[in-house]
């Protein structure tokens, strides 16, 4: 048996890295999840099934074939006994939250509340990094205004410059030629 793992020094990397983006949802997989949560992933499909009803769409879905092949195509190599002959379950924030009341077991509640952490942590990444580029296109507009407008002065130094002098007219007394 493995030894087990305190929820509490799972790296949070850990968990990032276990972290799918299917059909726009930020998921997690079964076997992982069952992983992390120390059950067989046959006994938490087995839970879910028996409590499908708390497991609405936007819980948990199965994985179609195609999505299914390209999970695997992503992995070089394939461990044995890794990856099953059914299709996976992909479990969403709330599904992950939902699937520690099913499994019932006090490991499987606080690793369901460090994944979920780890999840409002990426949310407030994704927050804080959209803010940065929203003020990084600020800027950048900006800087094109001026940079329009510095374009139209040397245009306008060059209209200058090009222009040749043209004799002027003198102004104040004159002296007539005939008076030398």
């Amino acid at each position: 048996m493995k030894e087990e793992i305190s929820p509490a020094i799972i790296p949070n990397e850990v968990i990032v890295n276990k972290i799918y983006l299917f059909r726009g949802v930020k998921v997690m997989l079964d076997s992982d999840l069952a992983e992390l949560f120390g059950v067989e992933t046959k006994h938490l499909k087995q839970q879910v099934r028996r409590n499908i009803e708390r497991f609405p769409e936007h819980f948990m879905f199965e994985l179609t074939k195609e999505e299914n092949e390209v999970l695997r195509s992503q992995f070089v190599t394939l461990e044995q006994g890794k990856y099953s002959k059914y299709l996976p379950f992909a479990f969403s924030e709330h599904g992950i939250l939902q699937l520690s009341n099913v499994l019932k077991s006090n490991r499987a509640v606080e690793v369901s509340i460090k994944i979920i952490d780890v999840f409002v942590q990426l949310r407030t990444m994704v927050l804080s990094n959209t803010e940065i580029r929203l003020e990084v296109e600020k800027i950048k507009k900006k800087v094109d205004n001026q940079d329009k407008n510095i374009e139209v002065i040397f245009r306008y130094f060059d209209e200058l410059l090009e222009q040749k002098a043209q004799p002027r007219k003198q102004i104040g007394y004159k002296i007539s030629k005939e008076k030398k």
